[in-house]
């Protein structure tokens, strides 16, 4: 037996609603202007720290081995690599 009062009606179409927002990846309240900032602020630190992470560890490789700047550039590369990876997964993500 289906509930046909106007409460029951009201809520089938909030959650009907709610549902196809979730579907297109719609909320509710709108994203303000910090927040995006706020976003784009770690999406920088999020490619930029293991670049320089592997950077600052190669020197430090090829200060103790004598190497010139073998492990710099590979840990540099590796880093930048890293770093590409962990910010497409960030974008990737939905943030609530």
């Amino acid at each position: 037996m289906k509930d046909e009062t106007p409460q029951a009606i009201e809520m089938e179409a909030a959650i009907r609603q709610r549902m196809s927002r979730q579907r297109t990846g719609e909320t509710d309240e709108d994203v303000n202007v910090t927040q995006h900032l706020a976003r784009i602020g770690v999406l920088g630190w999020t490619i930029i720290t293991p670049p320089l992470a592997g950077l600052l560890l190669g020197r430090w490789l090829d200060h103790r081995s004598g190497t010139g700047v073998v492990f710099s550039a590979a840990l540099l590369l590796a880093g930048f690599a890293a770093g590409g990876w962990s910010a497409w997964k960030w974008m990737s993500h939905p943030h609530a």
